[in-house]
């Protein structure tokens, strides 16, 4: 596991980017803030995936921040990521604790249930994610997850993100209710000054 595990703090999400360049720049402004990223693009082939990717580690080490990739446990596996996010039609947690190793950050979307959540902690997730909390501009259709899941998943005892329309306004409540990551996309990639959004989700942390 890597040495800066388990984290709380700001968890930053890529946004779709087809430029490489761009998104590094896009990403390396911010990343300070950061205590995690995970790499997605859903619009992406697999040849532009591997090749952000492999970029985004690069900075990555260079902030000594984690770099988890979505979906994808190969492209992870490729680059030497520090480990994956699986959502429910993704691989089985087994499958990809044997293809990426001990140390591999593996993550588990659980969206608006407790008992997936349950099963994951069982097989060994690293972290466990639930969402959407608020309205989303990323996935406006997405399932409204409560408050009361963070309560009532502190008992697997892993850390926990809270995902969706998360603002530094009512970021408070989430972690309130046990979130110890929050993850964003548009709050702060969107933002008018992404630098000074980034920066005022980390501070809730401190």
């Amino acid at each position: 596991m890597n040495p800066r595990w388990p984290p709380r703090g700001l968890y930053l999400v890529t946004p779709d980017e087809e430029d490489t360049s761009r998104l590094i720049t896009r990403v390396e402004a911010v990343l300070g803030s950061a205590v995690l990223l995970q790499y997605r693009n859903k619009s992406a082939d697999r040849s532009l995936r591997l090749e952000q990717a492999s970029a985004l580690l690069v900075v990555c080490r260079v902030h000594g921040v984690p770099l988890v990739v979505n979906d994808d446990a190969d492209i992870a596996g490729a680059i030497g990521a520090d480990g994956v996010h699986l959502g429910e039609h993704d691989d089985h947690i087994n499958n990809v604790r044997v293809q990426l190793g001990g140390d591999a950050i593996i993550g588990v979307s659980c969206y608006d249930d407790v008992q997936r959540a349950e099963v994951a902690a069982a097989a060994g997730a690293d972290y466990l994610a639930f969402g959407a909390f608020f309205a989303s501009p990323t996935k406006p259709n997405a399932r409204r997850a409560t408050l009361q899941l963070l309560l009532q998943s502190r008992r697997f005892g892993l850390p926990r993100v809270a995902i969706g329309g998360i603002t530094p306004d009512n970021a408070t409540a989430v972690m309130a209710a046990g979130a110890d990551l929050i993850a964003v996309i548009s709050g702060v990639f969107d933002a008018p000054d992404p630098v000074v959004a980034a920066r005022a989700y980390a501070s809730l942390f401190h």
